[in-house]
């Protein structure tokens, strides 16, 4: 897998938010991609594919915990 930049990777991932959850503003888009980011399994997936695996309980209701720094 090709190592991308933080910002990088956090603005590709919110890219692939939005083209589910449309009517988001792209900023709470980015917090969201950044909050997955610091998932390390997440991380560690190409941004498209990690936001993709994020989405997948989505559909189920699952509701994911918010990281507390």
């Amino acid at each position: 897998m090709e190592q991308h930049p933080t910002e990088v990777w956090i603005a590709a991932c919110a890219h692939r938010l939005q083209l589910h959850w449309r009517t988001v503003d792209p900023s709470e888009l980015e917090a969201v991609a950044g909050e997955i980011w610091r998932d390390p399994r997440l991380r560690e997936m190409e941004p498209d594919n990690s936001a993709a695996a994020w989405l997948l309980p989505v559909a189920s209701g699952h509701v994911h915990p918010i990281h507390q720094p």
